[in-house]
């Protein structure tokens, strides 16, 4: 790593600027805004922790993906997690257990990681697990879901939990959304966003974007749609191909350097809104971040992966701690290797050379 580039800088710097976006966007919002500002200081305290850290030559990440279940009741279209058998309608293998998700959420939380995003499968199908994360109020907790699950009773306890920001998946208008997702999924969506704006629950949207559907889904009009029903966060994800078939659906250098011009518009215009690309441009990042050095991932069976887009894993979470996990022989690898940070044709780069990571998988020397 150069000079000239400090990951860990470069990270509480990226922190501090989603906090202060996110205060921003719920000034209207006068619990959420109380809950952001103090929040702000628990993110500050979590910050100090990681430096510290960092000081004694472990870096620890400020993000975690939290993969809680590997059930789903969709069945969408080009689904990452299905193609590499992650997802399943019903519960596949040894799951982790409620109790072993908490511990792993406290080990976060004095580790100083101050977001965990809770993803699937389909994250709602394990409500005792988002009870449980609900408490952690210094740890903010993002819910990838499909969005079909806000029944009353979600709706109620979600409400009184500020550190739970639901962020539904929706691939642009009903057609394409419906097309992707399911036949009716798209009114589903809309339904539920109106609720969570009735009952002032700050939310998001995720967005998968491809060559396809990515004018529409930077196009005001489907923002404006999203904001006047009270979303507050849009994450564009680039799609990933899961089979050779699809690889032209995936974002190109042009497509990423559109995006990355229309959101420098898009943040001035829609100042109330937060908005985050991923990849994003790893250029100004000092490379991908997974494999701990940003982020990584724990599926739903406990394997520590360096991201949910690169499923390989040599280490449990049953069996050691998150600090010790973060130290696996397979992300010390990527870490001091240069398959995270050399030049790729972009997008994922550990997708694009997943044989690389398979080979450090299974090669024996450390």
């Amino acid at each position: 790593m150069n000079e000239e580039f400090i990951l860990e800088s470069y990270l509480s710097d990226g922190v501090e600027s989603i906090i202060k976006g996110a205060i921003k966007a719920t000034l209207t919002n006068p619990k959420e805004s109380i809950f952001m500002a103090k929040y702000a200081l628990a993110s500050k305290k979590a910050s100090s922790i990681r430096q510290k850290s960092e000081q004694r030559g472990e870096h620890i990440p400020p993000f975690l993906i939290a993969s809680i279940t590997s059930k789903c009741n969709l069945h969408c279209t080009g689904c990452y997690s299905r193609s590499n058998n992650s997802c399943h309608d019903d519960l596949a293998g040894d799951q982790l257990t409620d109790e072993e998700w908490l511990r792993i959420f406290d080990e976060a939380r004095n580790l100083g990681i101050g977001f965990i995003i809770l993803a699937g499968g389909e994250p709602m199908m394990r409500p005792d697990i988002i009870k449980a994360a609900a408490q952690i109020q210094d740890v903010l907790f993002p819910i990838f879901t499909n969005g079909t699950m806000f029944n009353e009773g979600y709706l109620n306890f979600i409400s009184k939990y500020c550190n739970l920001i639901p962020v539904l998946s929706i691939e642009g208008n009903e057609d394409i959304t419906d097309s992707r997702r399911g036949v009716g999924v798209y009114n589903i969506l809309i339904n539920t966003m109106d609720n969570l704006q009735k009952n002032k629950i700050l939310y998001g949207a995720s967005i998968t974007v491809t060559k396809e559907n990515i004018n529409s889904v930077i196009s005001e009009e489907f923002l404006d749609k999203l904001f006047d029903r009270g979303c507050k966060v849009i994450f564009f994800v680039e799609y990933v191909p899961v089979e050779n078939t699809t690889e032209d659906l995936a974002p190109q250098e042009a497509e990423r350097e559109f995006l990355n011009m229309k959101l420098s518009k898009l943040r001035k215009k829609y100042e109330e809104m937060i908005f985050i690309s991923f990849p994003g441009d790893e250029k100004s990042s000092g490379g991908c971040l997974a494999a701990g050095r940003g982020f990584f991932h724990i599926n739903s069976n406990g394997g520590a992966e360096p991201c949910p887009f690169s499923p390989y894993s040599d280490t449990n979470l049953r069996n050691v701690s998150l600090k010790e996990a973060l130290n696996s022989p397979l992300f010390k690898k990527l870490q001091d290797g240069s398959v995270l940070i050399e030049e790729h044709d972009g997008g994922c780069v550990l997708f694009e050379k997943r044989e690389t990571v398979q080979e450090l998988l299974y090669s024996t020397d450390i």
